[in-house]
């Protein structure tokens, strides 16, 4: 049975989180700050974290921060009071999957819970799927309307790194991180040069497009 994390210091709000998601077949921890979550995470493992944003003694964003330092990729969705589009990116940037404002619709929540769910299952088969386009790790290969593309491997891996959150922002510095490493000599404008071979190559499809956060990032959104 898939278990849940949910980081809310509304004691009615956590309650009723885990009331909504038991009756529909997960099991449930609840925790009312950040550092209550991650201490939680460090003693069982969780499918997917639901967290509030702000908290007393660590906030949502800070406890996302450190998870994702510590290389650790559960699913959060982020739900928060504040609806600006700064707090977003925010949210974003600190890792967070997706995004909810209050007050949250729990049918919403659940039907959310369950996309974060599948697409982290696709990621642990190292494949992913958006419209009738797949991307095939372990070959390197996008199929898009029944051809089959080989691509360079760093091409690959920035699109399916990003493919793999649709919506989520990605700064020049994380993908260059990520994909070329630490170490790399290589400066951010190799991630723009890649950017513009990948919408060259797949400028026709129609089931995702590559969107320029200007003075931020990058990120993959689905049509």
């Amino acid at each position: 049975m898939l278990k849940i994390l949910i980081v809310e210091d509304d004691q009615e709000l956590r309650q009723l989180f885990s009331h909504v998601l038991l009756k529909n077949g997960y099991t449930v921890k609840g925790v009312s700050n950040g550092q209550e979550g991650l201490d939680a995470i460090d003693q069982s493992y969780y499918d997917l974290i639901i967290s509030d944003v702000m908290m007393p003694v660590m906030d949502g964003f800070e406890m996302v921060r450190q998870l994702r330092e510590s290389g650790n990729a559960t699913p959060v969705l982020m739900i928060t009071a504040k609806d600006s589009f700064d707090d977003m990116r925010q949210g974003f940037l600190s890792g967070t999957d997706d995004y909810m404002v209050k007050p949250v619709n729990v049918n919403e929540m659940v039907l959310r819970v369950g996309a974060l769910l599948r697409r982290a299952q696709m990621i642990n088969d190292r494949r992913q799927v958006l419209g009738n386009t797949i991307l095939e790790c372990d070959s390197l290969t996008v199929i898009s309307n029944g051809e089959a593309s080989v691509l360079p491997q760093k091409e690959f891996m920035l699109l399916y790194k990003m493919a793999s959150y649709p919506g989520r922002i990605f700064t020049r510095q994380q993908l260059m991180d990520e994909i070329w490493g630490y170490d790399s000599e290589s400066d951010t404008h190799t991630v723009d040069v890649h950017i513009g071979r990948l919408r060259d190559r797949f400028r026709d499809n129609t089931d995702f497009k590559i969107v320029t956060m200007r003075g931020v990032g990058y990120k993959v959104v689905k049509l």
